[in-house]
């Protein structure tokens, strides 16, 4: 007998294809497009964003094309709260969130599963590039889409009750699917950035919600080479954009070493001043397979894995990394992994 299940839809190509292939396996699916802002635009800017008008109508065509009923469900409200206003208070705190992560674990499987599960359904389908069989969590073979450490924060009950059709396939083969099945969205471009900020403008975007407050950028010395107008604007390993007053003794580029949101002060310094060997995390969460050869951990979305060593003491996770790795930044994830198994996940707060 077959699974009633949510598909997620999106509007783009991966949930489109996603939603197809679970009905075509026989499983009793409902169509569900998340409406996100409480005022969407009416197009997308080219790549750039989603949750808009045009997003929803072709998650609609799409479901109607799949032959299945179709939903929108308002989570404006949940959205600009866990996503949004957490975005805001983590780079006003000097780190830097990722809210597609946050995103899957607040709304995706979270408020859209505890409702899915509520109402009845078994399980809830996404468009995402990852693979998952008997709860446990893999990367895709398509390395260039890979999603799962986006997904990596999710716990275990929430992975036994999530569908990633999409685990085997390259993102080539996923458009042309689309295109075979008559789907209007097989060439339509894939989101990027971050989906609530259209234009790409970050900085612009935190200075709306936290202000202008002028502030030093200073060297690794303590100099003053350069003056901001906040400290949010910026990112660790962050290379252009610094408005720096002179170039460095040696004339090679600077990047952010650090970022003080007390004193509201950015430091500078060379890439060699980036290199970190130890990271430090909070709250790991467990949700794959216990580790049996070695491990490697990405530290960034679509970053670069690194062989390591890990040892937990209480709440508190600390890794240990076989080379150097350069811009690596509080709040974001550090996902573990066992060959292109995730094992678990936590959360950076410092590196040395």
């Amino acid at each position: 007998m077959g699974l009633r299940v949510l598909a997620a839809m999106s509007g783009g190509v991966d949930s489109a294809v996603a939603a197809a292939r679970i009905a075509e396996a026989g499983h009793d699916v409902t169509g569900v497009h998340l409406a996100l802002s409480a005022n969407p635009q009416s197009h997308r800017t080219g790549a750039r964003g989603c949750c808009t008008i045009e997003d929803s109508r072709d998650a609609r065509r799409a479901a109607d094309v799949i032959g299945i009923p179709f939903y929108i469900w308002d989570m404006a409200e949940r959205f600009q709260r866990d996503v949004v206003e957490d975005f805001v208070a983590e780079y006003a705190a000097g780190r830097t969130p990722n809210p597609c992560l946050r995103c899957n674990e607040k709304i995706k499987f979270e408020a859209v599963l505890d409702r899915a599960l509520a109402l009845g359904f078994d399980a809830v389908a996404t468009g995402h590039h990852a693979k998952l069989a008997d709860g446990v969590l893999s990367r895709s073979p398509d390395m260039a889409k890979d999603q799962s450490y986006v997904l990596g924060v999710l716990t275990r009950e929430q992975l036994s009750h999530a569908i990633f059709p999409l685990g085997d396939s390259t993102k080539a083969q996923v458009r042309e699917e689309a295109s075979r099945r008559g789907l209007t969205v097989a060439d339509k471009p894939d989101s990027h950035d971050i989906c609530f900020i259209a234009d790409g403008d970050t900085r612009g975007f935190l200075a709306k919600r936290l202000g202008s407050e002028p502030g030093r950028i200073l060297d690794q010395d303590g100099e003053v080479v350069g003056a901001h107008q906040g400290a949010h604007g910026f990112t660790v390993g962050q290379r252009k954009g610094l408005h720096i007053d002179r170039p460095a003794p040696d004339g090679r580029p600077r990047y952010v070493l650090s970022i003080e949101p007390v004193s509201n002060t950015v430091t500078v310094g060379p890439r060699a001043a980036l290199e970190v060997t130890t990271i430090h995390c909070v709250r790991p969460l467990w949700n794959g397979p216990a580790a049996t050869g070695p491990v490697t951990v990405q530290l960034r979305a679509h970053g670069e894995v690194y062989d390591c060593h890990y040892a937990q003491t209480g709440d508190d996770l600390h890794i240990t990394l076989a080379r150097p790795a350069t811009g690596v930044a509080a709040g974001q994830a550090a996902v573990l992994y066992t060959g292109d198994t995730v094992i678990g996940s936590a959360t950076i707060t410092a590196s040395s």
